[in-house]
């Protein structure tokens, strides 16, 4: 007997699955990406002299995240704890490469 909660072959659910394998798949290359231009940003730092961490920078970028984030239909909030989420590790390997 088949149960509904797992269906055996569901090409819908498998499409939908897929596109959300592809999605997930993209947002892991785009953070890649990212961090790969964060650590050039934490080395510059590092050589400047500079602090690791900008607070006003981050309020800017929060509110940023923010606004594209209601713009596109999602939660502002999650869109805020997403991006402080991603800066606080950014503001982890920046320590790292300054030794503290």
């Amino acid at each position: 007997m088949s149960d509904p909660e797992h269906p055996e072959h569901d090409s819908e659910l498998e499409e939908f699955r897929a596109s959300i394998d592809n999605i997930d798949a993209a947002l892991i290359h785009l953070l890649a990406e990212r961090f790969k231009v964060t650590r050039k940003v934490g080395s510059y730092k590092v050589d400047a002299g500079l602090s690791p961490a900008d607070p006003g920078r981050e309020d800017e970028q929060v509110a940023r995240m923010r606004r594209l984030a209601d713009e596109a239909g999602l939660d502002p909030e999650f869109g805020a704890k997403f991006l402080r989420f991603v800066i606080d590790e950014v503001i982890r390997h920046h320590l790292q490469v300054n030794g503290e």
